[in-house]
């Protein structure tokens, strides 16, 4: 098995809506987004997915986040923009991308330096 990643970063605002805190005015971070998948093949190059491509999969997914504001996008316009739901957003979005033979392992979010989320999903269910 191969375990492959990459990062990227946004700087993005969001406002969390029905929220008790400061987190209910409109605010940004700086947000970290790192993708992890798995490989078994590899290709006649002795590669299994291109570090290039996995760049493009994740930019087509967070990119049109950076420097916007998250609840103006669907579907944060309806649900909340948690670090939570972004993680499996990006994650669902970034899936739908990959080739064949490339599986998603998980999607790391930091929302600062301090908070990070991982979502995945728990194949053994």
């Amino acid at each position: 098995m191969y375990r492959l990643s990459t990062q990227k970063m946004i700087s993005a605002a969001h406002v969390l809506r029905d929220y008790d805190g400061p987190c209910a005015r409109l605010h940004g971070h700086n947000w970290n987004i790192k993708l992890d998948v798995i490989a078994e093949q590899l290709n006649k190059v002795g590669i299994s997915l291109d570090f290039m491509d996995m760049d493009t999969i994740l930019w087509q997914v967070v990119g049109p986040f950076d420097h916007n504001n998250f609840n103006d996008f669907p579907p944060f316009n309806t649900i909340n923009p948690t670090a939570e739901n972004i993680a499996k957003y990006f994650f669902n979005e970034v899936k739908k991308r990959l080739p064949a033979g490339i599986d998603m392992e998980k999607i790391t979010i930091w929302e600062t330096d301090q908070y990070q989320v991982e979502y995945f999903e728990d194949n053994n269910k």
